[in-house]
């Protein structure tokens, strides 16, 4: 069992950078644009997990969705998280990475976990043109759906949860970097 945080836990625990940053939510909510400007601000290399599995791939990641199915890309999705050893990292991951608890387990050793929550109708707004982005969706599937399903596994794993709106990646980015005192 899991115990509260106190004020005291929260300063301890706030008071060192992680070794990485890992960003996670859901696709448009800006893990990739907020992740760099953050990566800047803490002086840290940015890694986007999306063109991880593009590169080891070698096809746009739309492709290989396509190509391995739903279950398939989860499965390789997984092998290139749990593949992964970084130092001072932000880490930019794909939405449906929190469908792997191996791979989440790995990202958490990592470093901390941050979820970006943003509101669905930005999300709705942002998520316009679903087949070019490569996302976990099933066919049918809307984006709220989506989002229902997925909200659970963000806010069990996530370390800390910035709330966002249709904010300025910079402005995020400046609030996510607050959390440890930068």
């Amino acid at each position: 069992m899991q115990r509260p945080a106190t004020p005291t836990s929260i300063r301890l625990r706030l008071a060192v950078t992680p070794r990485n940053i890992v960003l996670i939510g859901m696709p448009g909510s800006g893990k990739s644009t907020v992740g760099r400007p953050l990566a800047n601000q803490l002086g840290y290399a940015f890694l986007d997990t999306d063109h991880v599995i593009e590169a080891g791939e070698d096809k746009p990641l739309g492709d290989v969705l396509a190509g391995s199915g739903i279950d398939g890309f989860i499965d390789l999705e997984s092998r290139y998280i749990c593949g992964l050893h970084c130092e001072r990292t932000v880490i930019s991951t794909g939405g449906s990475v929190v469908y792997c608890d191996a791979a989440m387990r790995n990202l958490k050793e990592l470093g901390a976990v941050v979820f970006l929550d943003v509101p669905l109708e930005v999300l709705e707004a942002r998520l316009a043109d679903l087949a070019g982005r490569g996302v976990v969706i099933a066919p049918g599937q809307s984006i709220a759906e989506l989002e229902r399903e997925r909200r659970p596994y963000y806010e069990h794993y996530a370390d800390f949860v910035v709330a966002c709106s249709d904010e300025p990646a910079a402005e995020v980015a400046r609030r996510t970097a607050v959390l440890w005192g930068r």
